[in-house]
């Protein structure tokens, strides 16, 4: 389908859907698209592949064809904004006004927000449309997007697979073409293994640098709400900082790449990595050894941050957790866990239920949290310093998207497993640090790469110039056709 507009040029239907943000917006701006042509075109087409990913858990298709249309007739007016006509789509975690607020939980299910969360506030004051709200696992507490409420999202790549989360939804969404951006949280991973395993670039913000406000659930205690962070995600880098931009009321500071160090984490420190994913590093070694300085090391706290990540969240022995997914004052987590998986008849997913198990199981002794804090504030010193002039660039994790289950296997497991599996991501969460990835290869299945590049608060723009490198020299966002009804 091609689409006249005022200037006489076609874009069709197809070629939207692969555009991002920013083109699109530029598009809008000059008159070679209409917003009610892009909605549209975003419409019609996750009406189709939804069914076969089960990303988007709840759309407002008319109420964003009408704003559309409204638009429309604005926009020969004064500058409406930065994503003026842009099609977003949101993680079901934060609060649109007018739509349900879950979590995924059953007894939750008519839940609707009154007020919209301070990011989505803001990139509607940009001129951004909201066309839905995607899936997450219960309570965004697992790193596979499946719950009772919504069902488990699949990966648009090969549907056997798993999309990642907790930010599963906006991952598959965005790597099927369903929005030209969208916004999740991290606090685990949940932006970085969906843009890894979905073939999208993806932001976990610093510590403190976007506000949460609106985001459910709430983190409560210190340790958890250092770790985590509520960013953009996308289909180019561009999009990444002109969003990153809207949600932080921080002011960009401007630097040289040429004046830093890019450290590129070794293939050999014990923890699992595919050989596709070590020919992927050696691969970035050679190519930005051309330009930058570069070198291959292990950056101080590496090996203590998975444990740290546990503890810290399982700070509380996820009471917090468990008071919001039981519908009563007196919750029995291993009876449930026992009859789910039995059963499987029960409000509570098993891979909550077992998290909640593992936060008892992990919960730091008032001795351990009082060396834990003290950790903290001596290893913020040491990165402050460390990473001034340094850029860290790590796989994200060890494989591509595995089969559905694996990654709930592999990091909910008695036998500790998480120290295998989780340092790659758990590194930015413990420390607070702004986390980048990008697609940059595929898989022997075909399936996407992502790395990521972390450095400190006030180094973000360097984190974007070297992404751009890396997306426009490798592979960056290609759009997945293989859902495509």
């Amino acid at each position: 389908m091609s689409m006249g507009t005022k200037k006489g040029i076609e874009i069709d239907a197809h070629s939207i859907l692969s555009m991002d943000a920013t083109s699109t917006a530029k598009a809008i701006k000059e008159g070679n698209l209409s917003c009610y042509d892009v909605v549209n075109a975003y419409r019609e087409h996750t009406i189709q592949i939804n069914p076969i990913i089960n990303a988007m858990v709840e759309d407002r298709y008319e109420p964003a064809i009408r704003e559309a249309r409204e638009k429309d007739k604005q926009r020969d007016g004064a500058d409406k904004g930065p994503l003026f006509g842009v099609p977003i789509s949101v993680k079901e975690a934060f609060h649109v006004a007018g739509m349900k607020t879950t979590g995924g939980v059953v007894h939750r299910k008519h839940l609707v927000a009154r007020e919209d969360a301070a990011v989505v506030r803001k990139l509607k004051e940009a001129g951004a449309i909201i066309i839905g709200k995607t899936n997450t696992p219960m309570l965004c507490f697992c790193q596979e997007t499946d719950n009772k409420l919504y069902g488990r999202t699949n990966n648009p790549w090969d549907v056997t697979r798993t999309a990642g989360g907790s930010s599963g939804g906006e991952g598959a969404l965005l790597g099927a073409g369903g929005a030209a951006a969208g916004i999740g949280s991290d606090i685990g991973g949940s932006i970085r293994l969906p843009s890894h395993f979905n073939g999208v670039v993806g932001f976990k913000p610093g510590k403190y640098q976007v506000s949460e406000e609106g985001h459910f659930p709430v983190h409560g205690h210190p340790l958890k709400e250092r770790m985590s962070g509520v960013g953009p995600m996308g289909k180019s880098v561009r999009d990444i900082e002109l969003m990153y931009q809207v949600m932080t009321d921080q002011p960009a500071q401007k630097h040289s790449l040429n004046n830093v160090e890019i450290a590129i984490l070794p293939a050999d420190t014990g923890i699992p990595l595919s050989p596709k994913t070590k020919g992927v590093l050696h691969m970035m070694e050679r190519f930005l050894s051309q330009t930058l300085s570069v070198n291959r090391t292990v950056p101080p706290y590496f090996a203590d941050s998975a444990q740290l990540w546990q503890e810290m969240m399982s700070v509380d022995g996820g009471k917090e957790m468990k008071q919001l997914a039981f519908n009563t004052d007196r919750p029995n987590v291993f009876a449930s866990f026992t009859k789910e998986m039995l059963t499987k008849h029960t409000p509570v997913h098993l891979y909550l239920s077992w998290a909640l198990i593992g936060a008892k199981l992990f919960q730091p002794s008032a001795a351990r949290l009082s060396k834990i804090k003290a950790v903290m504030e001596q290893g913020d010193a040491t990165l402050a310093n460390y990473l001034s002039h340094r850029l860290l660039v790590f796989p994200v994790y060890h494989t591509g998207a595995p089969k559905h289950g694996n990654v709930y296997r592999e990091i909910f497991s008695i036998r500790k497993t998480f120290l295998h599996y989780m340092p790659y991501v758990a590194y930015a969460n413990v420390w607070g640090l702004p986390s980048l990835t990008i697609p940059v290869s595929t898989d022997e299945n075909g399936l996407p790469i992502g790395v990521q590049i972390m450095s400190k608060n006030g180094n973000e723009d360097l984190l974007f110039q070297l992404g751009s490198m890396l997306e426009v020299h490798f592979r960056g966002y290609v759009r997945c056709t293989r859902s495509d009804a």
